[in-house]
Parts: structure tokens; sequence; C-alpha cells
């Protein structure tokens, strides 16, 4: 490794920094974006069954709120009932939304980070690749050569240019994995909230 790096030259740091934030990120969202931490089975059957109960304790609406991501979007409905009993519909709706709004900044947490990292990696390769060529053409003297620096130069554009690509195309694939299944499990949160929230409006009517 030190010496892939050694003949990298230094364009590779910053490279090497790119790929280690976009494995942490990306071993980060695995983990975090798993099915069962989001939306944790059987949370909308028991927000509906705590609502039943007339006005929910503080207790009950933060043990609905552990539920995972969706829990909370739910729990601001209850919550929002409880501090204000005359809450009109939209007020409720308006309380859920907000919640759906942070919920979502939460899935999306460090993609644009791994997407910035798969556009970037690219080009700083091509930096490495343009800092390579500069040393291949100082290498050429008049009337002379200097194979050391010439072969010093080629590898350092090579590989840069093949290390930018290893860290971009991983990165990209993931970020587009990422956003679906993000985009996925906001619908299905849109979903829950939407038949909470017209439960929530026929127990009130």
């Amino acid at each position: 490794m030190s010496s892939l790096i050694q003949a990298a030259g230094w364009p590779i740091w910053p490279l090497i920094l790119c790929s280690v934030l976009a494995l942490a990120f990306i071993i980060e969202r695995l983990f975090q974006l798993r099915e069962h931490k989001v939306i944790p089975p059987r949370t909308l059957e028991l927000a509906v069954e705590i609502s039943r109960h007339g006005h929910a304790p503080e207790e009950t609406i933060l043990m609905l709120e552990k539920n995972g991501v969706l829990g909370p979007v739910l729990a601001s409905g209850l919550r929002c009932l409880r501090n204000n009993p005359a809450a009109s519909d939209e007020d409720i709706r308006a309380h859920m939304e907000m919640a759906g709004r942070l919920a979502g900044q939460q899935l999306a947490r460090y993609l644009t980070a791994l997407g910035t990292i798969a556009s970037a990696a690219p080009l700083l390769g091509l930096l490495g690749t343009v800092i390579g060529m500069i040393e291949i053409f100082a290498a050429q003297t008049a009337g002379s050569s200097q194979p050391a620096q010439l072969a010093y130069g080629i590898s350092v554009a090579l590989y840069n240019t093949a290390f930018g690509l290893v860290v971009a195309i991983p990165s990209l694939m993931f970020w587009r994995y990422f956003r679906t299944r993000v985009d996925n499990m906001l619908l299905s949160m849109e979903v829950a909230s939407e038949q909470f929230a017209r439960h929530l409006t026929q127990l009130r009517h």
C-alpha cells in the first residue's frame, strides 16, 4: 500500500480521504436505513390503539416516539391533540407534516456528502492526471530525457485516474440506491401518516 501511495504521489491523499469518508457514510446508512429501524412493524396499529383510549398521556406518546422514524411522525398528531383538544384537522396534519419533514431530513442524512464525493472523486483523479502530465513534460528538458521522472509522472497520472474512478463508482451506486430507498420509505411513511390522520378525524366526528 505504501508503495502504491508513493507511486501515485501526493494527489492521491485527497482521494484516500474521500474513500474513507465514503465508506463510513455507506456503512452508517446501511445500518440506519434498515426497514425495521425506520418503520417498525405494527407502529401504525400501536398509534391507532393509543388514540382509541382518549387523549394519550405523555408517557404513552414518548413510547410511541421510540418506534423508529415513523413513530415521532404519528406521535406528533397525538401530542397536538393532547396540547390542544380543540385543534382542527388542518392543525393536526400540519404538525404531522412538519414531523415528516424532519424525518425525511433524518433519512437523507449524509447522502448529500456521499453524492458530493461521487462527483468530486473523478475530478480529483483528473487533477492527479494533470499533475502527472506536468511531471512528464518536466522530464523532457531540452536535449535530454530523465527516465525516472518520466516514469514517476506516468504512474502519478494513471494511479490517480484509476483511484478516482474506484472511489466514484461505488459512491455513485450507493448514493442512487440510498436515494431510492429513502424515497420508498418516505412514501410508506406518508401513506401511514395519511391513514392515521383520517383515523383521528373519524374519532373526533
